[in-house]
Formats: C-alpha cells, sequence, structure tokens
C-alpha cells in the first residue's frame, strides 16, 4: 500500500474539496495530514453555475477554518486541492482554472481523480462513483481512464438523479394508463403533491438533477414493498454497475472501491460475485484531494 508521507512545512495547512452536484465537502489538514476541521456547502458543479461552485468552496472552506478555530483571513495561506464535477469539460475547467481564487495556491482535478485517490490512499486502482451522479476511473501505472462522466440526463445511469427520473417516467405512464398505479407511482405523486401529469411535468421540468435525486430514496423504499417497476429499474442500474465495473477491470487495477451516497444501498441490487469485487475505500474524496496537491506540490513519498 502507498503511504503518503508529507513533506510540507511543519505550519503549512491543506484544504480538500470535493464538490459535486448536491454538495461540497472540504477538510482542512495540517501539515502531517492530521485533520483540523470540517465543513460543507451547497452545489459545487461548475457546469451548473460557475459563481456558485466558486461559492460553495469558499463557504465549505470557511466553515472548516470556523470548525478549526482559526479565522477566515487564513484562507489565504492554505495550499487547496480542489476536485469538481464537469471540470472533465474544457469551458469549465477553464473557467475554475482561471479563477481569482483566495488560496495561497490551487490545483483543480476532477471529483473522480480526488475519489480515486482517496480510495486507494495514491496506490493504482479504480472507483465507481453512484451518489446524485455516477461514473467510474481507474488509474493504473499512469494511465488514467474515465467510463461516464457525460451528465445529467445525457448519462448517470444508476445514479440519485437517473433513479428519479426513471421512477418519474413510470409514473407518468400510469397516469396516462399505459402502466398501472404502483406503490412508486403512488409515492412519487404524494412527493411531488401533484394530481396530474401535467403538474408533475411543469413541476419537475426545469429542476436539477439533485431534485431528481429526491425521488431515488422512493424507488429504493417501493422495491423493498415489492413494486415490480422499481425492482425493474433497480436491477437495470445493477446491470450497469456490473457493467462498467467489468470494463474498469480490463485495467487490472489492484483494487476497486465504490462511493457516494447511493453505495450501500446499491450494494444490496449487485449480485454477491459482482459486490464480491468492492473494496472499502481507505479515505473520502476530500482527504484525496489533500493527496493531489501534495503530489502537486512535492510528488509522492512512498514507503511500504
Amino acid at each position: 500500500m502507498t503511504v503518503i508521507i508529507s513533506r510540507a512545512e511543519h505550519n503549512q495547512y491543506f484544504i480538500g474539496i470535493d464538490g459535486g452536484a448536491s454538495k461540497c465537502r472540504a477538510r482542512l489538514v495540517s501539515s502531517d495530514f492530521s485533520l483540523r476541521g470540517e465543513g460543507l456547502a451547497g452545489p459545487a458543479n461548475p457546469l451548473h453555475g460557475i459563481e456558485e461552485a466558486q461559492e460553495a468552496i469558499v463557504a465549505s472552506t470557511a466553515a472548516a477554518l470556523k470548525d478549526a478555530g482559526l479565522p477566515e483571513s487564513d484562507m489565504k495561506n492554505l495550499i487547496a486541492g480542489v476536485g469538481l464535477a464537469g471540470v472533465n469539460l474544457p469551458t469549465c475547467s477553464a473557467a475554475m482554472s482561471n479563477w481569482d481564487h483566495p488560496f495561497k495556491k490551487m490545483f483543480l482535478t476532477t471529483d473522480l481523480h480526488v475519489a480515486c485517490i482517496g480510495a486507494h490512499q495514491g496506490a493504482d486502482g479504480a472507483v465507481i462513483i453512484v451518489g446524485t451522479g455516477s461514473c467510474g476511473i481507474s488509474c493504473v501505472k499512469g494511465k488514467t481512464h474515465i467510463l461516464g462522466a457525460h451528465g445529467f440526463p445525457h448519462g448517470d445511469k444508476a445514479s440519485g438523479a437517473w433513479l428519479g427520473l426513471e421512477g418519474l417516467k413510470v409514473t407518468l405512464l400510469a397516469l396516462d394508463g399505459v402502466l398501472e398505479h404502483s406503490y412508486l407511482t403512488d409515492r412519487i405523486m404524494q412527493h411531488l403533491g401533484c394530481k396530474t401529469d401535467l403538474e408533475v411535468v411543469e413541476k419537475m421540468s426545469r429542476v436539477s438533477s439533485r431534485v431528481y435525486a429526491k425521488l431515488a430514496p422512493l424507488v429504493f423504499e417501493a422495491a423493498d414493498h415489492d413494486d415490480a417497476q422499481a425492482q425493474a429499474i433497480l436491477r437495470e442500474a445493477a446491470d450497469y454497475i456490473k457493467a462498467i465495473s467489468d470494463k474498469l477491470l480490463d485495467s487490472n487495477p489492484p483494487r476497486l472501491s465504490m462511493i457516494g451516497g447511493l453505495t450501500e444501498r446499491m450494494m444490496r441490487w449487485l449480485d454477491k460475485d459482482v459486490a464480491a469485487r468492492f473494496s472499502p475505500p481507505l479515505d473520502p474524496p476530500e482527504v484525496g484531494a489533500v493527496y493531489y496537491a501534495h503530489e502537486e506540490l512535492f510528488g509522492y513519498h512512498e514507503a511500504v
């Protein structure tokens, strides 16, 4: 296993940022990687708003400094590792790279990348993310391969947003009389507070992926009540996760992890042999962001 040994000055603090479609997490650590504070803010996917993402990064960092008992003015002394959804797209990457940020230094990469670094503590490995969005990445022998990361609704299959959208489609079909009403459709209508198909369409036509993701728990709930449509949706999601893991394992990563808010619930829908492929992540993405910043500054120092 790779052990990352800090080469930073003893008084240097790092901030690790993991920003996605629903939230932005920050972890403040000292030069020896000891936790000093944590912060949480709103969405930080620049694809859905550059300023919103920047504000979330600053807000989560300020919260972490406050948690550590440090003044917000110390932000200017921090070295930041920032992993964001959306920066795999050139326009988003350029906008964030050109940001007049408040840090001493900022090193930008994707949320996928920091998730993989954290999950395997800088060693080779692969990760599948199943949260509001979904995607996969393998980092093996200096080569990176990304699957998905196309965003909602174009991609993000098996994600919370996708599950919510599929549940909504079933609900609209039931309202049209094409499918029978079921536990799933009744719960979604109750959640939305709607009575007609047009009310549903009007309410959901311009909402973000995180709003669709709020319907995902209803799909799991309905499946637990033997709702056939909900179970079919989750089987399709499980098949996709298997297919993604098959492809990622082609690069022979030593470890494969799954992370994200749906991990525990999705594991129950995987076949036993597929679930057995996954190892628990060693560190969360925001720690991976710290490791990434340190790597960019000094390179990894490895010990057994």
